[in-house]
């Protein structure tokens, strides 16, 4: 994991399966679907956001 042009935080350490982000902010992730091919989904979770492109799904094939 990367926070915008920094790596990551003491936070940052260990599996997650969701990141906080502030306002603005930018992270680059790296997720292992092997054996697990799919259509998967990504969002926030205030649902308010939704329509500023914080939820979203993508095809692992």
């Amino acid at each position: 994991m990367a926070r915008g042009s920094g790596g990551p935080g003491p936070f940052d350490a260990g599996w997650k399966d969701t990141i906080d982000l502030r306002p603005g902010e930018q992270a680059r992730i790296l997720i292992h679907f092997d054996g697990y091919p799919g259509k998967y989904v990504f969002h926030c979770h205030n649902l308010e956001h939704e329509d500023m492109a914080m939820m979203a799904n993508f095809v692992v094939s």
